[in-house]
């Protein structure tokens, strides 16, 4: 891939773009966060009853096949 070009002119505008582009970085990493946060969410009680019937099925049945 090429490699993007940098800017060039004023010093305060190099500057600015740069503060720019960091701001944009940071709201895309934000963004991206939040939607992963939102679906782990949504998904926990779903993956904790799957959890707890998988635990109390390994822990079950071996005891009642024993006794």
């Amino acid at each position: 891939m090429a490699e993007e070009e940098k800017p060039t002119g004023p010093v305060r505008m190099v500057a600015i773009e740069n503060m720019v582009e960091n701001i944009r970085y940071k709201s895309q990493i934000l963004a991206r966060t939040n939607k992963i946060d939102s679906a782990v969410t949504a998904k926990g009680l779903i993956g904790f009853t799957a959890g707890l019937l998988c635990a109390l099925i390994l822990i079950l049945l071996p005891a009642l096949l024993v006794g």
